[in-house]
């Protein structure tokens, strides 16, 4: 049937199953919101406050359902207004697809109103970009981009789309979306991947050497990174820890992968990290790591990081071997399928004194002063939910706390910007997780820092009757960077005391959601529930002391038994 480049792009979006786009529209894009208007029974439209809102809301979407996230933005600010989000997703490996369109084919490359490079920009935060200026190309484009954003190692696909090749026709062929691998220019590009998509390209016999490491370790440690969640190996991982009698620690990226009420669980491991997992790690003699790109935040000094340990590294993209630290035994492919065969290899083995020994490193949290304490506010949401509740986070202290005080027990429960630290992610994740998991309990743990860069989007949330809770730790500064302020420049609070409004409750009010302010435990577990009971959008702001500090701290380049706080 012959169709505008718009109506192919929306019979795309139906063929992948793409129900939810979130975006916000402009003039070069509007051809493809007027073809949405005959789409609004098939594929709901969520109108952010911002682009990127819309871009962190495709994100949050993806990483709590494991469906591919679709944002939509127009040219010139439009489209860099996504670049944030974009890198947001590359850095954590979310699969979204981000749809933009641009000028038309005569305006490029002539400073036309709000024309930009938007491929050339995003290139290095993507795992492919399109520029589409064939309407007899778009179908396949559009197919060729979401498989490659969700196989092999997740991440975000840009397609530009001219202004013009929405308004012109071609013929278009509806295609299955089990075909779509075999189909036109997407198969020969599987074809010659280096990686082939294929699960596993690991040989036998390295599989072999492996299992022969693990079998003479005496202090055994699984380090488990986001590849865990994003491969769907939890399961897995809990049966290797379990035939290996290992403690398993976890980046942030990787909570939730493994049980956090586990015994064996030691907590998350690097710069904030426990002191169990720490120590676990630094004193080991095997690390079978899975899914973590050793990022500066874990190994902050790759030559003293877990110096007694032989390691195995099992990750899907082989550029992250030996890339931070180097490894003796690299496995090479999708961890989940990796694991299930290796674990027929590996024989039952028992280590109850190592893990007693880092069982007597485990720190539990002390009240030690009257007013508010983070651990209280996230041992609360854990008790008040049963611990189930999706936890969504800004970055900065709120965001370390949220990863000590709370035991994360399956995959994808917390969402948070891990590789590129985005300030500014939560809230607009925290809509795309609950418009993805209507049935959970979404709540957003944010700072007073943070909060102000994606507070408009309440409106969103308000609108929509989406019911996410915004859990405020509200101590009037930018709290990490006053904390490395105080630890390594003498106090000189430069720029980080914020002294200033909006008063956070009214702002709510203001956008029609409920607000409350609390000051003690007791306070912040009625307004909790109340919440939670209400079904609606909420906004809880928490009072704590403006010198609270996260511990333990270990400055970058240092081992991680060297503690600049503890």
């Amino acid at each position: 049937m012959e169709l505008t480049g718009a109506k192919i792009l929306m019979e795309c979006l139906v063929e992948q199953k793409a129900e939810t786009v979130f975006g916000y529209p402009g003039g070069t894009i509007l051809n493809v919101y007027d073809a949405l208007y005959d789409y609004q029974d098939r594929i709901h439209h969520y109108l952010t406050s911002h682009e990127q809102g819309a871009s962190h809301a495709a994100d949050g979407y993806f990483r709590s359902t494991g469906r591919t996230g679709v944002c939509f933005a127009t040219s010139g600010p439009g489209a860099t207004n996504l670049t944030t989000g974009i890198a947001t997703a590359y850095y954590d490996s979310s699969a979204v697809v981000f749809i933009s369109c641009n000028v038309t084919e005569p305006m490029l490359g002539k400073d036309a109103f709000q024309e930009v490079d938007l491929t050339g920009i995003a290139m290095p935060i993507t795992k492919a970009c399109y520029l589409v200026d064939d309407v007899t190309k778009l179908a396949d484009v559009v197919r060729e981009a979401f498989y490659l954003a969700s196989h092999g190692r997740p991440g975000p696909v840009l397609i530009d789309i001219l202004k013009n090749v929405t308004a012109e026709t071609a013929e278009y062929t509806p295609l299955p979306l089990q075909e779509h691998p075999n189909h036109g220019h997407l198969a020969q590009v599987i074809a010659r991947s280096s990686t082939g998509f294929k699960s596993i390209d690991t040989k036998p016999e390295c599989l072999e050497k492996a299992a022969e490491m693990v079998a003479g370790a005496k202090r055994p440690v699984i380090l488990a990174g986001g590849g865990v969640i994003r491969s769907g190996a939890s399961a897995e991982v809990k049966s290797l820890a379990e035939r290996l009698d290992a403690v398993v620690t976890a980046s942030i990226m990787g909570l939730g992968g493994f049980p956090g009420n586990d015994p064996r669980f030691a907590g998350f491991a690097g710069m904030h990290g426990s002191h169990a997992a720490n120590q676990a790690i630094y004193q080991c003699d095997l690390l079978f790591v899975i899914g973590c790109r050793f990022s500066d935040r874990v190994a902050l000094s790759p030559s003293h990081f877990a110096p007694n340990a032989r390691i195995i590294h099992l990750d899907i993209d082989r550029a992250e071997i030996n890339k931070n630290v180097h490894v003796d035994r690299p496995l090479i492919g999708d961890a989940k399928d990796v694991l299930q065969k290796l674990l027929p290899q590996i024989t039952q083995q028992s280590h109850p004194d190592w893990r007693a020994q880092i069982a007597a490193e485990v720190r539990e949290p002390v009240k030690q002063a009257s007013t508010l304490e983070p651990f209280e506010i996230m041992q609360t949401i854990e008790s008040v939910t049963g611990g189930q509740a999706l936890i969504v986070t800004d970055v900065g202290q709120h965001q370390m706390w949220a990863s000590q005080y709370f035991r994360y027990r399956y995959p994808c429960q917390l969402l948070t910007s891990g590789g590129f630290g985005t300030m500014g992610f939560g809230y607009g994740a925290a809509m795309g997780a609950k418009v993805g998991n209507p049935d959970k309990t979404v709540i957003h743990v944010t700072g007073d820092g943070c909060f102000r860069m994606n507070c408009n989007e309440m409106a969103t949330a308000q609108h929509y009757g989406i019911p996410v809770i915004t859990v405020l730790f509200d101590n009037g500064t930018l709290g990490m960077v006053r904390q490395w302020q105080r630890a390594m420049y003498d106090c000189r609070f430069s720029a980080t005391t914020l002294d200033r409004g909006p008063d956070f409750v009214k702002l709510a009010e203001a956008y029609g959601i409920h607000g409350v302010r609390v000051a003690t435990a007791a306070e912040f577990e009625t307004a909790l529930r109340q919440a939670i009971a209400s079904g609606e959008a909420a906004v809880i702001d928490c009072a704590i002391d403006i010198d609270e500090t996260v511990r333990p701290m270990i400055a970058g380049g240092h081992a991680l038994n060297d503690y600049l706080l503890d």
